[in-house]
């Protein structure tokens, strides 16, 4: 049997008292698990709170797998350019340049990236639709903004071998290999 006390003061101090009232009635009665509507309602909850935490953590793990891979595919497409590089550098090619076709291969990564990933994102929402509170399957704050976010982070990520390839010495580049 379950009974419910509701209280206008402080209901962690009505315990007591209302176990003396059970025990008037029927001293047999066992009485266990007393506890408030707040702490019922936050055991109901640690399942998904826990979903939550280990969902956080592990797209926080996937953002940072992702950057080091898109720094790695860039820092490889960049030392594999180095010649190239070197002699744009050597013919009068400006820093800005270099960055600037650099930054465009990131930016047709990240394209391809929002290109393929929201579709799927979106298909992938109804099989994730029971887990979504609060949240409707295809909410375009949270679709736009984890998107954005993504984004900024990708082009920061290949902004260092962006910059690594507009310093390039056009001498050592023409010697590499």
């Amino acid at each position: 049997m379950t009974i419910y006390v509701r209280t206008v003061g402080d209901p962690s101090q009505l315990i007591t008292s209302i176990r003396a009232k059970v025990r008037e009635v029927d001293a047999n009665l066992p009485i266990y698990a007393m506890r408030t509507m707040e702490a019922q309602i936050s055991n109901s909850l640690s399942m998904e709170r826990m979903i939550a935490s280990l969902s956080t953590v592990f797209g926080f793990v996937a953002t940072v797998l992702a950057i080091i891979g898109l720094y790695g595919v860039m820092s490889y497409s960049v030392a594999q350019r180095t010649r190239e590089i070197g002699i744009r550098m050597a013919l009068g090619a400006e820093q800005r340049k270099v960055i600037g076709m650099v930054m465009r291969e990131v930016l047709t990564l990240i394209a391809i990236g929002i290109g393929v990933g929201v579709p799927a994102a979106l298909v992938l929402t109804r099989v994730v639709k029971s887990q979504l509170y609060g949240l409707e399957a295809h909410d375009p704050w949270t679709v736009g903004l984890a998107t954005g976010l993504l984004a900024i982070v990708a082009c920061a990520a290949g902004c260092i071998p962006a910059l690594r390839a507009s310093r390039v010495d056009p001498m050592k580049a023409l010697r590499y290999e």
